[in-house]
């Protein structure tokens, strides 16, 4: 029996995968837990044309991070802090900032996907990193600034 898989089923396949089972396991189990459909001519097409749209929803995504990125790797941020004796900070400059600094330009980018190269416990120019999507990682140039009192 070919049925095509309407999600992942272990050591069978993947969804949109064009199987072949024995008529019980399909008629008894995947059809009707909704795992699989009838591989019929209006089903196969059907799943290819879904394949082709997700692959084409991956490729617009994977280009607008690759737009994201270059923007990122060409905005520098500044974020003013107040600091005591021998311009020391207090406390630390944290990603929930430069996600703030960022999102002041108008970048959404959570905070969670960004990391800082070192601890920002003083004033000067530092570099955080962002993890969009797969190798895309663009750095950002951050300044820590004094603030105006």
């Amino acid at each position: 029996m070919k049925l095509i898989l309407k999600e992942d089923v272990e050591k069978l396949g993947s969804a949109g995968d064009l199987v072949d089972v024995k008529p019980g396991y399909g008629r008894n189990y995947l059809i009707p837990q909704a795992k699989a459909v009838m591989a019929t001519e209006g089903a196969i097409k059907h799943f290819e044309q879904m394949k082709r749209e997700a692959e084409l929803r991956a490729e617009l995504t994977v280009e607008k991070a690759k737009e994201l990125a270059q923007q990122l790797e060409n905005t520098s941020v500044t974020i003013p802090v107040t600091v005591g004796e021998d311009d020391r900070i207090h406390g630390t400059v944290t990603n929930i900032q430069i996600a703030e600094a960022l999102e002041e330009r108008d970048i959404l980018i959570d905070r969670k996907k960004i990391s800082i190269d070192q601890d920002i416990k003083t004033l000067g120019e530092y570099t955080a990193t962002i993890d969009l999507m797969g190798d895309l990682n663009p750095q950002v140039k951050v300044w820590v600034v004094k603030a105006d009192s």
